[in-house]
This record gives structure tokens, sequence and C-alpha cells, in this order.
């Protein structure tokens, strides 16, 4: 058994195929199903169930993954503890965004690490809330840029910024004629939501449930993948959605005319950098959050704004 293996069972197991583990593992499929096969006949077990496509790992060879995983990480640690005792900002970071930061941040941060002055590979993936929570703990991801408070007991939060919710209403809406939006007079069914998969769904309906009083799950007619398809139902249709912040300033000026504030209320959300407790570099920690502190507007980086959050 040697550490390769480990690294091809656990790339077969992440694309559940064969051939495109092998690419991202840089040899041939046969070179790598051989190393899987050594393995499996070193340990008298088969890992994997190669009856069923996609390939998924038998009842034991979930729990070899497992260890594998764990080993894994361990082993790393060891390099990190010669980085972080040299005070190194030097490694890879892998970093998951959430679909509703993504589209804005990910070419802000691609920019300022060009001109970064550290030696950092930034990895970034766009993954949900839930996948990089997952992530996180088992050591596939370094890091999470997400909505917070996450409040997971193996992971730890680093506040960047926090980004105010505005209502975007319909051009065709007789909303449209108000200058700020009362929630606690919409009819919720006039709100267009993201899908469930998203953790922004929660906030706003958590927001819309606080201003109309009531316990309820808003109606939701359409269940939109990402903001921006949000907005295109709002301008080709009636009704209203809520956006951040950073989604509002990257509007066109012709669709800055459909926001508004919400009266009577401060909606916030907080978007931090997530860890792994057990995350050792604190040199490459501390250097990707001046990366990702750079690329947000200084209003945004309010501490005194975290009172207005609205819960996950």
């Amino acid at each position: 058994m040697n550490i390769q293996q480990l690294e091809y069972i656990l790339a077969v197991h992440e694309y559940r195929h064969f051939a495109n583990a092998a690419k991202t593992c840089g040899v041939t499929q046969p070179t790598l199903s051989m190393m899987i096969q050594k393995l499996e006949d070193e340990l008298g077990v088969k890992i994997f169930d190669r009856s069923v496509h996609p390939v998924k790992p038998t009842e034991i060879g979930a729990r070899v993954l497992e260890q594998a995983r764990i080993t894994l990480k361990h082993l790393n640690q060891i390099s990190e503890l010669i980085a972080i005792e040299q005070n190194q900002a030097k490694g890879v970071f892998q970093l998951g965004v959430i679909p509703t930061i993504a589209p804005f941040m990910v070419p802000e941060l691609i920019k300022e690490k060009e001109s970064a002055y550290c030696d950092i590979e930034l990895i970034l993936k766009e993954k949900t809330t839930d996948s990089i929570i997952s992530e996180l703990a088992d050591g596939r991801l370094d890091g999470g840029l997400m909505a917070s408070p996450v409040n997971h007991p193996r992971l730890v939060e680093y506040p960047i910024y926090y980004e105010k919710f505005y209502a975007y209403v319909s051009p065709n809406d007789r909303l449209h004629q108000c200058e700020t939006i009362n929630l606690s007079k919409i009819d919720i069914d006039h709100i267009w939501l993201l899908e469930n998969v998203h953790c922004m769904r929660g906030q706003i309906e958590r927001l819309c449930r606080k201003r109309k009083n009531s316990s309820q799950t808003p109606a939701v007619k359409y269940e939109a993948g990402s903001i921006d398809t949000l907005i295109n139902i709002v301008d080709m249709n009636h009704g209203m959605t809520i956006i951040p912040e950073m989604s509002a300033m990257g509007l066109s000026e012709e669709r800055q005319e459909n926001l508004r504030e919400l009266e009577g209320v401060t909606a916030v959300r907080e978007v931090s950098l997530v860890v792994n407790k057990e995350y050792l570099h604190r040199a490459i920690l501390k250097a990707v959050i001046e990366i990702i502190s750079s690329a947000v507007p200084k209003l945004m980086k309010n501490p005194d704004l975290k009172k207005f959050v609205v819960d996950l």
C-alpha cells in the first residue's frame, strides 16, 4: 500500500469514473486500474463495485475510503507544519464559493490573486452550502466563502463582509411606484425565490415571515437556480425578488431603477471564510483572507452591520 494508491481510490470515489479519475491524477486508465487492483488484492477486499455505472464503493470500500482520506490529510499536515514553522504563505488553497456569491466575487478574487504578492495556488470551486460544509468537514476543501453563521462544531468562521438585502421590483408591477418596500404588506406570492439548495432562500423566507408575522411557508411558483434568473423573471413578469447588495451593484443603470430599499428593517447577509478547525497553515489562511477582503468594497466591511444579519 502506498500514498499514490490512496490518492487513486479517492479520485475514483470523487468522479465515480475510472477514466476521469485517471485524467485528474495524470496517469493512464490502465495504470490507475492496475494500481487499484493491486491495493484490493493486498487488502483482500473489493473497494469498488464495477458492475454498476457510475461505479460506487462497496460497504467495506466506503470504510477504506474514509480511512484513506484521514491518512492523506494527516500526511499533508506534516508539510503544513514545516511551512508554518517557516511562516511561508506558500501552497494550494481550495476554496468553495456558493452560487449566490460566485458570479460577483470570483472575477474579483482572480484579479486580486494576480496582483497579490504570495505564492499561493488558489483553486476556486462553485458549490452549494451543504456541499462546502461536507467537504470542509472531511478535508476535501480548505475553505468556503459562504453566508454565515454556520455554527458547525468542526468549522471556524472568519467574517469578511456584510451586504444588505434589497427588493428588486418588476416595472410591470404596481409596487414599482413605491419608494420603499414594506414586506409586512406584501403578499408572499409576489416574491420570487431561489430553489431550496441555496441558503439565501432560507434567509429570505425568514425575513418575509418575520415581516408578515406568519409561520406559513411562502408559496413559490417557480424555484430559480440563480439570482440572474430571478431578475430576468421579474423584468418580464410581475412581482419582485430580494437580492444581496453585491448583486445589486452589478446591475445596469436601467435595472438599478428597479431597486428598492426595505422599509423599517435593515436586513444583512454575513459572508465569511469558513475553514476546518484542524486547518494548520495560518500563513496561507491569513493571505487568503487578505485577498478576499481586498476584493470587497470598504463600506461592506463594517462589523457594526453584524447585528442586522438574517439567520440562515
